[in-house]
């Protein structure tokens, strides 16, 4: 893997010393702004830093499939036993209930052609229903169908739309037809700690995102 650290971005040319410029050239160190330098010092020090916390964080979770995988192995060894369910998701805690690891698999969801016969569909109830329609489902169909600046469809809001419970048998083939058009396409594992004082107490997360530390 290369080494992403950040050096000093700094070298001697005839006794001189030099600093990229910005333009892929090198400029004298002693004509940049002092607070030009001392700015390029504390990005390359915050970097820095970042480089090996990324690398533990990459460490720490590698460390983490190795042990539940490890323990998964001894269980089935020596219990004849598994946890989870068939998609992968589990949960391990501590013996005193103060501590728990969870491991999640969540499956990326695209949609097939189908979902353009369930727009059709959902269009041809809002038209009869017209002044009838509630301005809530409304709303919520106008957020599913439309895309986002990436030209995909608005799925939690598709998802929103499986929730409403509606009896016109055009909705309700519309809603097997988004169902049908649904296409798992790939899943991601995520793993989340948390701990807490008490046996009865609320979970708290052990947070390794840096936007929520």
């Amino acid at each position: 893997m290369t080494d992403m650290t950040p050096t000093d971005g700094r070298k001697v040319i005839d006794g001189q010393e030099y600093i990229g410029d910005g333009k892929g050239g090198w400029q004298p160190v002693d004509l940049v702004k002092p607070q030009h330098l001392l700015e390029d010092e504390t990005v390359r020090k915050i970097i820095g830093h970042a480089v090996d916390l990324s690398a533990q964080v990459s460490r720490f979770k590698d460390h983490t499939f190795d042990d539940i995988g490890s323990f998964e192995a001894l269980l089935a060894q020596e219990y004849d036993a598994t946890i989870g369910g068939k998609k992968g998701n589990k949960t391990l805690m501590s013996v005193d209930g103060l501590l728990k690891v969870t491991v999640q698999v969540a499956d990326h969801i695209d949609f097939g052609p189908e979902l353009q016969i369930a727009k059709d569909l959902v269009d041809e109830c809002l038209t009869e229903w017209a002044s009838d329609a509630r301005a809530e489902i409304r709303t919520i169909v106008t957020r599913a169908f439309n895309t986002d600046k990436a030209g995909q469809i608005n799925r939690a809001e598709i998802f929103m739309l499986l929730r409403l419970d509606i009896d016109d048998p055009r909705w309700v083939k519309a809603m097997q037809a988004i169902r049908d058009a649904m296409r798992v396409i790939g899943s991601k594992v995520y793993v989340r700690c948390h701990r807490r004082d008490t046996f009865d107490a609320p979970w708290q997360a052990i947070t390794i995102d840096l936007a929520k530390a």
